[in-house]
């Protein structure tokens, strides 16, 4: 049978709707304006506005902009989540120790020790609270035995909720059991007509292990309020950054970028005295008028001081307020660069023969985004989609993909491996010929007028016989949208020279999208 121990007393601190004031914060957006963030093609987290019109979590996109149409759309970032919280977890960790970052916008602590420095739990927890709220942090504070009951608490109340010692089962009982965040287990409870924790926890224990397993039986025992789960403080990391003021701002990019490079060479060096180096690195700057420029820049091993400040050449270049190839549209006051990613130095040494072709590859492709631009060079990045082209994503250099669709999910109609190896940037016209001389059509039926038999060439004329075909392989997509939406079939084939082309025939004729090399 499963044993918990004895449930730590816990202060958990809760920023409401944290996703969602993270992102209008760092996109400019008016809070009071119904908003959404997805992740996947499902509603991650919204507004109170959104809420108010229907919108909530694990919604699809269409179907929240149908239920509210004013619906502003994000995509959900969680490295600017956490990175906005940022702030919140160092004041706390100035007031008390032992802070736990449960996720962004949610953290717990042990109430022992708050609890007896401030004089009793609801003074400890009113102190936390306030504390936030002076750095326009909103927070609730919950106080009970263990972490799972502690949030509950919190998200029960307006500013500071306390839990009796021994209370969590009666607290939790009248709570709905989607809390227990395990669809599959949840939905199979509700089928069973269990609603709530308080019905989950009445089963015997030693029925539900023998049923769900020791997983099953970790959740029953947190539903009756034996909540095992220890407060694990976090670790605070070095500060690795390196910021660097300008007064008077700098309303050059060469003055910006010389001036830069001392920072950049301290940042380097501190990186090194701890045996680290920089794989992907943030670039903040602010400028005069109040705006605020981020960008997160990549590197195949590790950066340099020169690179560096590069990117924040090209960061300044590519800001859309520069006047000119060295003026600035506003002035800037700092410029401050975080490490994002980090490895240890000894993962990262130089062969004795110098080294590989993957750096002298990104030092070429490095100078000419220099001169030409950020968006000069392009790479492209893999991810899902039904077509070939849906799958790949064109991203500058050194960039990380912004929004790039997971190629794990199910893409109904997607072609199955291995793909072709070279696909043609836009599909070349052709014709494919029956043995009667015929076009080959497919009906709606997705019957073929006649076997394939020749492969004709639109531009050349060259026509090839066909050996061998498969097909075809229907593609509907967005049918409910006649300007957009396609119909199309694909087909395999092979033609006398023993080369394999991937074939599409759609309404405006048939097409080479690819080719099997």
């Amino acid at each position: 049978m499963f044993h918990s121990a004895p449930a730590t007393r816990t202060l958990v601190l809760w920023c409401p709707d944290w996703p969602v004031i993270a992102a209008a914060h760092a996109h400019g957006l008016d809070l009071d304006r119904p908003i959404a963030l997805v992740d996947r093609g499902l509603v991650f987290a919204c507004s109170a506005a959104a809420r108010a019109d229907g919108v909530k979590r694990g919604l699809r996109i269409r179907e929240a902009q149908a239920r509210c149409p004013e619906l502003i759309v994000q995509p959900y970032d969680p490295a600017l989540d956490a990175r906005a919280f940022e702030p919140a977890l160092a004041e706390l960790e100035r007031v008390t120790p032992g802070v736990q970052l449960l996720r962004p916008g949610t953290c717990a602590v042990r109430s022992r020790g708050p609890s007896r420095y401030y004089g009793g739990e609801l003074a400890a927890a009113l102190t936390l609270v306030g504390s936030l709220g002076d750095l326009g942090f909103h927070a609730r504070a919950g106080i009970a035995d263990g972490p799972f009951t502690a949030e509950q608490a919190a998200r029960h109340t307006d500013r500071v909720r306390i839990v009796p010692a021994g209370g969590a089962a009666e607290f939790l009982a009248p709570l709905p059991i989607d809390l227990i965040d395990r669809p599959p287990l949840v939905a199979l409870l509700r089928r069973l007509g269990i609603r709530t924790l308080g019905e989950f926890a009445a089963l015997e224990g030693l029925d539900v292990q023998a049923r769900f397993g020791d997983e099953g039986a970790r959740l029953h025992a947190i539903a009756s309020g034996l909540d095992s789960q220890s407060v694990t403080p976090r670790v605070p990391p070095d500060q690795l950054d390196a910021i660097t003021s300008f007064e008077p701002p700098l309303d050059r990019i060469d003055q910006a970028a010389f001036a830069f490079k001392e920072a950049a060479e301290r940042f380097i060096d501190q990186l090194t005295a701890a045996k680290l180096v920089c794989t992907a690195l943030r670039i903040e700057v602010d400028a005069d008028n109040g705006e605020i420029s981020e960008r997160s820049w990549l590197h195949p091993r590790s950066f340099t001081a020169a690179e560096v400040v590069d990117r924040l050449r090209w960061q300044l270049q590519g800001s859309g307020t520069s006047t000119g190839d060295s003026g600035l549209g506003a002035p800037i006051t700092r410029v401050r660069v975080v490490p994002e990613s980090v490895d240890a130095i000894g993962n990262h040494e130089r062969g004795l023969f110098g080294d590989g072709p993957d750096e002298r590859i990104h030092h070429a492709l490095s100078r000419v985004q220099s001169m030409l631009g950020h968006e000069a060079v392009l790479t492209v990045a893999i991810g899902g989609g039904r077509t070939l082209a849906d799958r790949a994503t064109l991203v500058p250099w050194g960039d990380r993909p912004a929004f790039l669709r997971s190629p794990e999910q199910p893409w109904p109609g997607s072609l199955p491996a291995p793909a072709p190896a070279t696909v043609f940037p836009a599909p070349h016209p052709v014709t494919v010929l029956s043995f009667a001389g015929q076009p080959v059509s497919v009906d709606d039926r997705g019957e073929l007028s006649g076997a394939p038999a020749r492969l004709v060439a639109a531009a050349s004329g060259t026509s090839k016989d066909i050996t061998a075909w498969a097909g075809p392989w229907p593609i509907d997509e967005r049918w409910w949208d006649a300007e957009h939406g396609r119909h199309a079939n694909r087909f395999q084939v092979v033609d006398g020279d023993g080369l394999a082309w991937l074939l599409v025939l759609d309404r405006h004729g048939w097409w080479a999208e690819a080719r099997y090399d």
